[in-house]
């Protein structure tokens, strides 16, 4: 388990180079074994249905910037509930034995071949 609280060292010598689902959610996943919230005795218990849960709160928090009005008015606020809501759809993915990116490219197949009138 890396020691380093930069997310970049786990990246090795090529933190400029795009990043894959993958990495990302290798990332994600030393973090929360960091933290320890994958130990059996962990008060934050990371089930599907809690992840779940957690990514729906963090959807909320995205959508409360558009309450009031269509502009945003804090950018880096945004950015950090979208990685919110991206960090835990990672996690949740990963608990469900998901590979995300197969399931979006399947998704996209699908949609392209469906209509909405």
């Amino acid at each position: 388990m890396p020691t380093d609280t930069n997310p970049a060292a786990l990246f090795g010598d090529k933190p400029d180079s795009p990043l894959t689902i993958a990495d990302l959610t290798r990332a994600m996943n030393e973090f929360v074994t960091a933290k320890g919230w994958y130990a059996a005795d962990s008060p934050h218990q990371q089930s599907p249905r809690n992840i779940a849960a957690s990514l729906v709160i963090e959807a909320a928090e995205v959508l409360e910037h558009f309450q009031w009005g269509e502009d945003v008015n804090d950018r880096g606020a945004l950015a950090g509930e979208l990685a919110d809501v991206m960090l835990y759809l990672l996690q949740l993915a990963s608990v469900s034995g998901i590979d995300l990116q197969e399931a979006v490219l399947a998704k996209l197949t699908l949609n392209y071949g469906r209509s909405w009138d």
